[in-house]
C-alpha cells in the first residue's frame, strides 16, 4: 500500500500539491504571454490578466475547499484524541477551526477579486489567509506540544515550529518591505505595477516584498505536510441502516401512513 492510500493521508498532500500547482502554473503561463516579469513577481500578478486569471481563480478556489476538508478533519481528529478532555486543548482546537475557516475564506476571497478588479477586497482576502492562517499554525503547534508523546513524538512538534517561524519570519519581513515601499511610493498605480524596471525607485524593497510573499506561501502550505502521518491514522467509512424489513414495505408505510422519516439513514 503506497503512503497516499493510508487513512486520509492523501487530503492533506492533495491540498498542497494542488495549490503549488496553481501558483506554478499560473506563473509558467503569465511569464510566457509576457504579462509579468520572470523575476519574482508577486503571487496575485500572476492570476491578474486573462488567462491566467482564470486559471488562478479556479485553482485557488478548489484549494480553498480542499483546505476547509483538512482543517475540519484535523479537528475532529484532535477532539477524539483528547480524550481526558483537557480544556485547554479543546478550546485551541476550536479556535484554530475558526481561524482555519476564516483563512480559507480569505483565499476565496483572493482567487475571486484580483488587484485589477476591487483592490481593497483583495488585500483584506490575503490578509485573512495569511494573517489567521499564520495564529491557526501557532494554536496547532501548542496542540502538538500537548499531545506529544501519547500521539505523536517530540520530532513533529519540532519540525512544526520551524514551520511556524519560517512563516512568521516571511509575514514579518513582507509587512515591513510593503509598507517601506508604499510609504516610498504612496500610489495606487504602483500596487497594480506589473512591470519593474532595476533602476526604478522601490525595486529593491519590492523584490524583498515579492521573495517575502513567496516564502510566505511555501511556508505555509508546507505546514500542512506534517499532518500527512497524523492523517494515516484515520479511516472514513459509511453505515447504512434499514429501516424496515424490505424495501417495498417502506415505500407501502410511506404511503399509507404519510411518514416522512428517510428510508436510509447513513452516518459516518
Amino acid at each position: 500500500m503506497w503512503w497516499f492510500q493510508q487513512g486520509m493521508s492523501f487530503l492533506p498532500a492533495a491540498l498542497v500539491i494542488w495549490s503549488v500547482a496553481a501558483f506554478v502554473f499560473s506563473f509558467i503561463t503569465a511569464v510566457v504571454l509576457r504579462h509579468v516579469d520572470p523575476l519574482v513577481p508577486y503571487i496575485s500578478d500572476t492570476g491578474t490578466t486573462p488567462p491566467e486569471r482564470c486559471l488562478f481563480g479556479i485553482m485557488l478556489s478548489i484549494s480553498a475547499f480542499l483546505g476547509v476538508a483538512t482543517m475540519y478533519v484535523r479537528y475532529k481528529q484532535v477532539e477524539a484524541l483528547n480524550q481526558e478532555d483537557d480544556p485547554t486543548i479543546s478550546r485551541l482546537n476550536k479556535a484554530g477551526l475558526v481561524l482555519g475557516l476564516l483563512s480559507c475564506l480569505g483565499l476565496c476571497i483572493v482567487a475571486n477579486f484580483q488587484k485589477t478588479t476591487l483592490i481593497q477586497a483583495h488585500v483584506i482576502g490575503a490578509i485573512l489567509t495569511f494573517g489567521m492562517g499564520i495564529i491557526y499554525i501557532l494554536l496547532h503547534t501548542i496542540i502538538s506540544y500537548k499531545m506529544q508523546p501519547l500521539f505523536h513524538g517530540i520530532g513533529i512538534f519540532w519540525i512544526r515550529c520551524v514551520f511556524l517561524i519560517w512563516c512568521g519570519g516571511s509575514i514579518l519581513s513582507m509587512f515591513i518591505s510593503s509598507v517601506a515601499l508604499y510609504t516610498t511610493i504612496p500610489t495606487i498605480e504602483m500596487a497594480m505595477k506589473l512591470h519593474w524596471n532595476p533602476t526604478e525607485k522601490g525595486y529593491t524593497l519590492h523584490m524583498v516584498s515579492t521573495v517575502s510573499e513567496w516564502s510566505l506561501a511555501f511556508s505555509f502550505l508546507s505546514f500542512f505536510l506534517t499532518y500527512i502521518r497524523d492523517f494515516q491514522k484515520i479511516t472514513l467509512h459509511t453505515e447504512v441502516d434499514l429501516q424496515s424489513d424490505t424495501l417495498y414495505d417502506r415505500l407501502q408505510g410511506h404511503t399509507h401512513s404519510g411518514e416522512h422519516s428517510p428510508l436510509l439513514a447513513g452516518s459516518l
